[in-house]
């Protein structure tokens, strides 16, 4: 029996609509490299988003990832995470490092100062804000973190250089929301770090805001980890294929195609086989190599009259 490895992976969904080609392609590239390594592998489904999160979803993630092939050692709720966050937030104000802010994305735009993700970057206006009087759980307006000035490297496997110094180029990030469930950002590094994952893949998507997440880890004094940011999969418009835009559904694909013939394509479109065939992500272990994956993001189409996916 081969002993495991050290490598903690994990795929971490939010569970705000259906899965669809991406999440598919996201979740199996992550599965790809933790097995290929005999690591262990870790389905967090991030449910915190209030307004958006719903149980339906999560317990649909579910049936769709199984009914594809995939399997994990260990499932993580985000939502059962709070009392870390909640610790996290109490780190950060004792260093000094929270602190409120109520400016709007109007109000931060008008500043004008681009950043890497396509937005604008918080000019860091209200950093000498101090907290109310009992502590950051009495603000009644979203929290920041301020973040060292300096550059942070991420430990990155792609030919990205994903160097940034985030207090710059985005500003000082939102770690809670004004509805009070913690942000992305914030999260994910703590939940990373509890659950003690070692590799991070994930979509180039999310690649501009790594810099960010190592910063708090550094304030948090939480080891980072290694990364890997791959292709994404395109809508027509040139956006990447997303639950908030409607994208083609598991619930669709899976009337028109059986698990093999999704994870064949899937592949194909990746650069894991040279023909478009039916095939488990089982069979794709043992020569799963990421110098095979495509770097380029490429267009995917849901054709109505004949029901199949297309691509260019």
């Amino acid at each position: 029996m081969t002993k495991p490895s050290g490598y903690v992976g994990r795929f971490a969904p939010s569970t705000t609509g259906h899965a669809h080609p991406g999440t598919i392609l996201a979740a199996l590239l992550a599965w790809l490299d933790a097995r290929s390594q005999n690591g262990k592998f870790i389905l967090r489904l991030e449910d915190l988003d209030p307004e958006r999160a719903q149980e339906n979803y999560a317990a649909s993630m579910l049936e769709d990832l199984t009914w594809f092939g995939l399997d994990w050692d260990e499932l993580n709720i985000q939502s059962e995470n709070q009392s870390n966050h909640e610790q996290a937030l109490d780190t950060l104000a004792q260093a000094s490092h929270l602190y409120p802010c109520n400016m709007s994305r109007a109000q931060i735009k008008k500043y004008g100062i681009a950043s890497p993700d396509g937005g604008f970057a918080y000019p860091n206006t209200n950093q000498n804000k101090a907290l109310p009087e009992g502590g950051w759980r009495k603000s009644q307006d979203p929290l920041r973190a301020k973040l060292p000035v300096e550059i942070f490297t991420p430990q990155e496997l792609s030919e990205k250089d994903l160097s940034q110094n985030p207090s710059l180029a985005l500003g000082d990030p939102v770690v809670r929301r004004r509805d009070g469930a913690t942000a992305y950002n914030l999260a994910v590094v703590v939940d990373d770090d509890r659950a003690g994952v070692t590799h991070v893949v994930r979509g180039e998507d999310i690649a501009s805001s790594t810099a960010t997440q190592i910063a708090l880890m550094s304030v948090l004094k939480i080891t980072q980890p290694i990364y890997r940011h791959h292709f994404l999969l395109l809508e027509p418009r040139g956006d990447k294929l997303a639950k908030l835009h409607g994208s083609i559904g598991a619930p669709l694909l899976r009337e028109h195609y059986s698990a093999a013939e999704l994870c064949g394509i899937l592949a194909h479109i990746a650069g894991l086989t040279d023909s478009l065939t039916p095939c488990s992500p089982q069979s794709l272990i043992r020569h799963f190599d990421w110098e095979k994956i495509r770097k380029d993001n490429i267009v995917l189409e849901w054709d109505e009259t004949n029901c199949r996916l297309t691509w260019e």
